[in-house]
């Protein structure tokens, strides 16, 4: 899996450890940088050693008595900043022997590091205090695991129900609460699922931001690589792309689309699965289009990102209907998808080719450069589509 940015971590925030009723119990009082107690507590460390900063890998909540803050000025000031370096959540020290207050230089320190500092008025046992909160977060992440699971069993229900790759995406879409795509490893976009904001469609969503932005993409955007089963290069056989429109995505979003990249690897083993998916988002945009669900504005900026880029001649919209009984046979909708692709490649005009499996339909739009050229070029589509229905065994 890669991502865009640093993912969240998992764990609680330095409020509620201090709500805990082991830290709770010493009285805290926080005396640097209250305004950031929301950040988030990974583990739980204690020790009393000048150098316990390379001890640490960042996020923890230190505790300690104040024997390794040294009796110096700028050596306090020097423990802090090698704290704050390592990206520590909070210091809390216990006041008693070592200290009856905390020493100014400690605090000043702090507040100019942006490290929130907590002094404990009673005595705590330590290893209480370490057990409730590593207690909170293991609960906290298996919850997470929950939740991602349910997608997961929600997302495999829909395959065994008859579902597919659109199914799986649309679940997760509506999971995170942001549109979800499937997009080639090289970039190019298989499938859109879920709505921007204010019920964007999500093919604006993908232009406006994810085609424009590749290299650099918004931050907090999510990127799970969906496996391939082979070596090097062929490891990956496409990538779920997650964008942060509507919300900023959780751990456990990234959670469920590790799973559901899982369950789309499976699916895309099987032949031409690739180009069926995205025969079918063409399909969808144009049966949209068609039945007045995109509006005229947001539908060229919609074709462009599908790869259909026309003139300004007129348009020539076709649907070609299957027979009851003829279905597609040897590696299904895509395998047609392409002998009709290739046999009206030869009429020399843009065209957007989709399918519509459950319908039983072939949607597609072509690219005029005169009105006058529409009978001829409707007899020469109709010839193709009949040339790519017999090269693709139906007839």
């Amino acid at each position: 899996m890669s991502t865009a940015g640093t993912p969240p971590p998992t764990g609680i925030t330095v409020q509620r450890a201090l709500e805990l009723p082991g830290l709770r119990g010493g009285l805290p009082e926080v005396v640097a940088c209250a305004d950031r107690l929301g950040r988030t507590v990974r583990w739980v460390h204690a020790g009393e050693v000048p150098n316990i900063a390379s001890l640490l890998k960042g996020g923890e909540l230190l505790l300690t008595t104040g024997y390794g803050l040294g009796t110096r000025p700028a050596d306090q000031r020097a423990f802090v900043r090698t704290l704050a370096d390592r990206g520590i959540a909070a210091l809390v020290v216990e006041l008693g022997p070592r200290f009856s207050r905390l020493p100014a230089a400690l605090v000043d320190a702090a507040r100019s590091a942006g490290l929130p500092l907590v002094q404990l008025h009673r005595e705590v046992p330590f290893v209480t205090v370490t057990e409730e909160i590593h207690t909170e977060i293991v609960n906290g992440h298996y919850a997470l695991l929950q939740r991602a699971e349910e997608v997961h069993r929600r997302c495999t229900e829909a395959l065994l129900g008859g579902g597919g790759v659109p199914q799986v995406l649309e679940i997760l879409a509506g999971f995170t609460g942001n549109p979800v795509f499937l997009e080639t490893t090289d970039g190019q976009l298989l499938y859109a699922a879920g709505e921007g904001p204010e019920r964007a469609d999500p093919l604006q969503v993908w232009e406006g931001l994810r085609d424009r932005q590749r290299d650099d993409p918004p931050a907090g955007t999510v990127l799970v690589d969906v496996p391939g089963g082979g070596p090097g290069s062929g490891g990956v056989r496409a990538r779920l792309v997650l964008l942060p429109v509507r919300s900023a995505p959780e751990p456990v979003h990234r959670m469920a689309a590790e799973r559901a990249a899982g369950i789309l690897a499976l699916v895309l083993m099987q032949a031409r699965q690739e180009e069926e998916l995205a025969a079918r988002g063409r399909g969808d945009f144009l049966t949209d289009l068609a039945e007045g669900r995109t509006g005229a504005d947001d539908a060229p900026a919609q074709a462009r990102v599908l790869g259909f880029k026309p003139g300004r001649g007129p348009l020539l919209p076709v649907v070609m209907r299957l027979g009851d009984t003829l279905s597609p046979q040897g590696g299904g909708w895509a395998v047609l998808a392409r002998a009709v692709g290739e046999e009206l490649s030869s009429l020399g005009v843009p065209v957007l080719l989709g399918v519509r499996p459950v319908e039983g339909r072939v949607p597609l739009l072509l690219a005029l450069r005169a009105e006058s050229e529409r009978p001829s070029v409707a007899d020469r589509v109709a010839a193709a589509l009949r040339a790519g229905v017999e090269r693709a065994g139906m007839l």
